[in-house]
C-alpha cells in the first residue's frame, strides 16, 4: 500500500504519522505568561537536537476547529522560558489530566493535584514529582502553517538540568529507575524500561567513541 499524504484529509494524515512514528517521549511543558498565569501541558512531537549548546525542541500542533495557537505556544513566545518536565509512569495520570482542554487561565497543576517547584534560572515552575526537569529558553519558533493540522517547531537551549539523586551515577541517568513513559497510536502508551535488548554499535579504528 501506498498512502501520498497531501491527499489525506488532515486528520487521516495524523492518525498515520502517529501510528508510524512510535514510541514518542513525551514533553511536559510549564509555561508562564507575563501575568504569572501558569500552564502546564504534554506534547509528545519531542526530541533533543544537539549536546553543545544541549538544544531540544517539541510541535505543538494548532487547535482544532479555529486553528489557534495553544496556551503554551503563546506564553513561550511571549516569556522566552520553558520547562520540560520527563514523564514517568508515576505521573502519567496526572499528565493525561493536564491534556484536557481546559478554559484559558486554568491551572493545570492545581487540576491536576501536581506541585509546582520554583526553577533556578527561568520564570515558569517545575513539575515537582517529574525526576528529570529541563529549564529551557527559547532559541527559535519555526511555524509550519496557520490552520488546524499545522503547527510549530519550538527550539529551546537547556540552561539547566535537575535530576533526582537517586536516579544519576557516573554521569549517566538510569532509565529503569527513571520508568520513562512513552506515546503510541491513539490512547495507548507504553513503558519504555519494561522490555529492553541491548546492541553494541560497532566503530571503525578511526572512529571515536
Amino acid at each position: 500500500m501506498k498512502v501520498q499524504p497531501d491527499t489525506l484529509a488532515w486528520k487521516e494524515a495524523y492518525k498515520l504519522l502517529i501510528g508510524s512514528v512510535v514510541p514518542r517521549p513525551i514533553a511536559f511543558v510549564s509555561s508562564m505568561d507575563r501575568n504569572g498565569d501558569v500552564n502546564l501541558a504534554p506534547f509528545s512531537f519531542f526530541t533533543g537536537i544537539c549536546a553543545d549548546p544541549m538544544m531540544v525542541c517539541f510541535a505543538p500542533m494548532r487547535k482544532t476547529g479555529e486553528g489557534g495557537k495553544k496556551d503554551t505556544l503563546l506564553n513561550i513566545e511571549d516569556t522566552k522560558e520553558f520547562v520540560i518536565n520527563i514523564v514517568s509512569e508515576k505521573i502519567a495520570e496526572q499528565m493525561n489530566e493536564c491534556a484536557t482542554p481546559f478554559e484559558k487561565g486554568t491551572d493545570e497543576f492545581v487540576a491536576s493535584g501536581l506541585t509546582k517547584e520554583h526553577s533556578e534560572l527561568v520564570g515558569p515552575p517545575r513539575v515537582k514529582e517529574s525526576d528529570v526537569q529541563l529549564e529551557c529558553i527559547l532559541d527559535q519558533v519555526v511555524e509550519f502553517g496557520d490552520h488546524e493540522g499545522s503547527g510549530s517547531l519550538v527550539i529551546g537551549k537547556v540552561v539547566m538540568v535537575h535530576i533526582r539523586d537517586e536516579l544519576y551515577d557516573d554521569g549517566k541517568i538510569n532509565t529503569e529507575k527513571l520508568n520513562p513513559v512513552g506515546r503510541l497510536a491513539g490512547q495507548e502508551y507504553t513503558r519504555a524500561a519494561a522490555d529492553t535488548f541491548t546492541l553494541i554499535r560497532k566503530t571503525t579504528a578511526n572512529e571515536k567513541s
